[in-house]
């Protein structure tokens, strides 16, 4: 007996492959911008619902299709109106997603992967090891949850996120074609309509696909540096053995020289008390950028059960951004949102099955040094 096939999650669908979904089925490309808005814009999973296209041609996408959203199983909400989903995927394993509302902007933090196949000894997200790579629908599943979120299903929503950035769960890069297709729809007229200054792809440095990156987007870029030198940053960030920091700079510097704007790379930098916060790195870090053209976003380290590192001062904080700001870079400190509910920087864990082991690994150590 033969398996009844797989229906097509419309939800993951880029306008290039929706066009092509639809000429698959003898329509008109235009159908791809009807149902691209019924999703998107209107929140509708019922194609029965989409009123300006024929029966035939519902009754037709429903034999074939579906609009499969991603299971919402706990959301949280910060004093400082910060909000958090999980969200649980196919398998199993969970991902969180995080909404930082500001005067003047509604910024939605999104995951990429399950879990994190780096490991950061200063982020608990590594430390829960690496399950799979998200698919486009449970990339772009996160944002139509937090989108519509904000009003009721069938309503047009309101802008209400106005900025996504890619530096939820996951290394972006390491999931190249699903992240491309994703940040392509949240940027859409006929989806979320972000402007591509307002999408941030963040990376901590797989070069050869930041090359690629440049080739076919021009979404804004952030890099998570950490370190003003080659020898910290592989404690800190182990990618960095590869792709050592000067191949990292160069590379951002090519992509920001592909931009058709004068756009600036934001380099975060996740300052650890005692690591690599004193004032000589202060100076290393202002040397080493002196030639990208930047913003550097301090962020002082929000501390999770047997990390081993501390937050630093206030003092130690500013001290470090005065120097770089007396050598003439722009600078901000990020303000801690959401940790009240888990959901600042370097907290994300959701809940992975763990294909690396690296979880059971960071218990049993920790269970030793404890």
């Amino acid at each position: 007996m033969s398996e009844t096939p797989e229906k097509i999650n419309l939800l993951g669908l880029s306008p290039e492959k929706m066009e092509a979904f639809f000429a698959d089925l003898g329509e008109k490309k235009f159908r791809a911008q009807q149902i691209l808005k019924w999703i998107h814009q209107f929140g509708e999973a019922n194609f029965d619902n989409m009123t300006n296209m024929s029966k035939g041609l519902r009754a037709k996408m429903a034999d074939v299709a579906e609009i499969a959203l991603p299971e919402v199983v706990y959301e949280d909400f910060s004093a400082d109106g910060t909000r958090k989903w999980v969200m649980k995927m196919p398998g199993g394993s969970a991902v969180e997603t995080v909404y930082i509302p500001e005067k003047d902007r509604g910024t939605l933090c999104v995951s990429s992967q399950i879990g994190c196949s780096l490991d950061y000894s200063f982020c608990s997200t590594g430390k829960q090891g690496f399950n799979r790579d998200l698919t486009v629908a449970e990339i772009i599943g996160q944002v139509y949850v937090a989108a519509m979120s904000f009003h009721e299903p069938g309503e047009r929503r309101e802008r209400r996120i106005t900025n996504v950035v890619m530096m939820g769960m996951g290394e972006p890069l390491l999931n190249f074609d699903n992240v491309v297709d994703a940040m392509q729809l949240m940027m859409d007229d006929n989806a979320y309509g972000l402007s591509k200054r307002r999408v941030t792809l963040s990376t901590s440095g797989v070069v050869p696909m930041l090359d690629k990156l440049g080739e076919v987007i021009d979404v804004s870029l952030a890099v998570s540096l950490h370190a003003p030198n080659d020898e910290l940053r592989n404690e800190l960030v182990p990618l960095n053995r590869k792709y050592p920091i000067r191949e990292l700079i160069d590379a951002t510097n090519r992509y920001l020289s592909k931009l058709p704007d004068r756009r600036k790379a934001t380099i975060e930098y996740t300052l650890i008390d005692g690591v690599n916060d004193d004032i000589e790195q202060a100076r290393e870090l202002s040397q080493l950028l002196k030639q990208v053209p930047c913003k550097i976003n301090l962020i002082p380290f929000n501390p999770f059960p047997n990390s081993g590192y501390k937050r630093p001062s206030n003092n130690r904080v500013y001290r470090f951004r005065d120097q770089l700001i007396n050598d003439g870079h722009i600078v901000t400190i990020r303000s801690t949102r959401g940790d009240d509910i888990d959901a600042a920087c370097g907290q994300l864990v959701g809940k992975v099955a763990d294909r690396t082991r690296r979880s059971e690994r960071y218990i049993k150590a920790v269970q030793v040094n404890s």
